[in-house]
């Protein structure tokens, strides 16, 4: 996993490092993550979150190249919510989408944050070779892949 601040010059990056951005290169362009991060920040605009305030927006890139982008949805009894990465999982799924190439979480937040449990394992299902990427308004952001934030997920036997 790695942070990503404004690019003062050529930072040395370390080998995890190395291996962080070819994964994620693999996973999907330059372009196709830029257009992922303009999904994921405009999906957050649709989000319902009444009782946190903290608008989500998630995007996935699906095996075909296609976007599917979603929000988080709260609800009055929170384990009823759901967060915006797993939203954008399940449409792609109900799409007929089933392997994630790559997913970009966006948070209007100073630091990037990264997806909970619950969505690491959902991606697990459908994209176990992903790369994640996290952005959010303060200008870092992470670029890493389920494996590195998913060490050891549940799996069929």
């Amino acid at each position: 996993m790695r942070r990503i601040s404004r690019p003062r010059g050529k930072p040395r990056l370390s080998k995890r490092e190395r291996v962080s951005r070819i994964t994620t290169a693999r996973a999907a362009s330059a372009d196709e993550l830029a257009a992922l991060t303009v999904a994921a920040r405009e999906a957050s605009a649709f989000a319902y979150c009444p009782y946190s305030n903290f608008r989500v927006g998630a995007a996935v890139l699906t095996s075909d190249g296609g976007i599917v982008c979603a929000c988080n949805v709260e609800n009055a009894s929170y384990g009823l919510s759901i967060c915006a990465e797993r939203n954008a999982i399940f449409q792609a799924v109900a799409r007929g989408h089933l392997k994630i190439r790559a997913l970009v979480l966006y948070t209007p937040t100073a630091k990037p944050v990264t997806p909970c449990g619950a969505c690491r394992q959902v991606l697990a299902e459908f994209g176990g070779d992903a790369a994640v990427v996290c952005v959010c308004d303060g200008g870092e952001s992470i670029m890493t892949s389920l494996k590195e934030l998913l060490a050891m997920p549940f799996g069929a036997a």
